[in-house]
């Protein structure tokens, strides 16, 4: 291999060339190999399931389709608990929450069906000091309020969801987010990689 195109070839791939030595692994060419087994295919992209329920479900599960607008307010979820730095179980808590209070529809002020002054995926109330509308409709901005009410739990990765969610949220039905544990899990597996 010439010096020019092993430079070329080593800029490429982010190594640096440095007066004959070569900062990163050397290229070498394997002798193609005559085993001809099958090799396992690990699939590395997907979160492992023990870590996104750690305790199993609890009780029945129930299940909603989502649309396009659901969809991607699932993935606003996962996105800023990555941002965050928290893991996937943050996102199944978070998920699974969002599906109890709004399923995942960023609600709006609904009138005589309204909680309070409750709005967005949360149900976070401005009254509350959770921000004002315009920042609780935001899904980032009350995803970030809800993980940081999250973290304030001591314990809350070794919680059961509806103990850790029912902590953060204060809610009159404290057993109602355990029923999304499983579609939550099933989002945060399926787009946290995406």
């Amino acid at each position: 291999m010439n010096t020019i195109f092993r430079k070329s070839m080593l800029s490429v791939a982010g190594l640096a060339f440095a007066g004959g030595v070569f900062a990163g692994p050397i290229a070498h060419v394997a002798a193609p190999s005559t085993d001809a087994r099958p090799v396992a295919v690990v699939q590395a992209d997907k979160p492992d399931p023990s870590k996104l329920i750690p305790h199993g479900t609890q009780g029945d599960q129930s299940h909603i389709d989502l649309n396009d607008e659901q969809t991607a307010n699932a993935k606003a979820i996962i996105a800023a608990t990555k941002k965050a730095g928290l893991p996937e179980r943050a996102a199944v808590i978070s998920i699974a929450t969002s599906l109890q209070e709004s399923k995942l529809e960023n609600l709006g002020h609904l009138g005589d069906m309204n909680d309070h002054d409750s709005l967005g995926l949360f149900q976070q109330r401005p009254s509350s000091g959770w921000g004002t509308p315009e920042q609780i409709t935001d899904p980032e901005y009350s995803t970030t309020a809800f993980l940081k009410g999250l973290r304030q739990v001591d314990g809350w990765r070794d919680m059961p969801l509806t103990e850790a969610a029912q902590t953060v949220q204060v809610s009159a039905y404290p057993d109602a987010y355990a029923q999304w544990e499983q579609q939550a899990a099933d989002l945060v597996g399926q787009y946290w990689n995406s």
